[in-house]
């Protein structure tokens, strides 16, 4: 099976000495639906950031569909990899909704037209079609989260990095987002403290405390180990939800 990601005994410090990742290695293949969990201070954002480049270790290496994290492979890397931050204020940053969306496709060297095509194409996604001369900053945070991600999607990448999706969400705009990336195709790898949205979204789990996978299983075996749950500073799921059709995924 072709491997989206391929990391291998990656180590990373921050320059003030505190150490984040330590000798980490990670397949994941394309397709899969991958959960990151563990406590605070896990290197769970550390991780992310290495898979488009923002973070570049030189103990370890980072592949990314085949092309390691170097210099001269950033720009086809960070089209390839989208990656959604925990603070969607973070993402937002144009007058309007369109401009955030379509920022991206400009950069890229879309023609007006085919810019405009992925806008309506990722708003549609997202649910948020219409919305196009609202200004972000007068969203919810249910709103601003699925812009975020439709500016990702406007670029068409092969996989998609969440981190913390759920945070500060009400129980509704949770599982109405947990509904919307069950039903993108790409590969998915995503981090949360939120266990039932991880569980009803992630076919496979990796459990990452002090720096180090501790564990790496499918998600329901994962979630119904109360002991290493506990040990890692994580409390159990209320439930496992099962896996439900996924309805029409998007193909691209």
């Amino acid at each position: 099976m072709e491997m989206a990601i391929s990391i291998t005994d990656l180590s990373y410090t921050y320059h003030d000495g505190t150490p984040a990742l330590k000798g980490v290695s990670l397949d994941i293949s394309r397709g899969e639906s991958i959960g990151v969990i563990g406590p605070n201070g896990a290197g769970k954002t550390t991780l992310l950031l290495h898979l488009n480049g923002i973070l570049m270790s030189e103990n370890g290496k980072v592949k990314i569909l085949g092309k390691e994290t170097r210099k001269e492979n950033l720009k086809g890397i960070r089209r390839d990899v989208g990656l959604v931050f925990q603070d969607p204020d973070d993402q937002l940053f144009m007058p309007t909704v369109f401009d955030d969306v379509a920022f991206g496709p400009i950069n890229m060297g879309c023609a007006q037209e085919e810019v405009r095509e992925r806008v309506a194409q990722a708003l549609e996604w997202v649910g948020m079609e219409g919305c196009e001369q609202r200004s972000p900053q007068h969203l919810s945070i249910g709103e601003k989260r699925r812009i975020a991600i439709a500016t990702i999607l406007s670029m068409s990448p092969q996989i998609l990095v969440i981190d913390e999706p759920t945070a500060n969400l009400d129980p509704r705009a949770k599982w109405e987002l947990t509904v919307l990336l069950r039903g993108l195709s790409m590969t998915r790898i995503v981090a949360s403290h939120d266990l039932e949205m991880v569980a009803a979204l992630c076919e496979r789990t990796i459990v990452l405390d002090n720096g180090k996978i501790v564990a790496d299983d499918a998600t329901p075996i994962i979630m119904s180990n109360t002991v290493l749950l506990q040990r890692h500073g994580l409390a159990p799921a209320s439930g496992i939800i099962e896996p439900r059709d996924r309805g029409p995924l998007l193909n691209r």
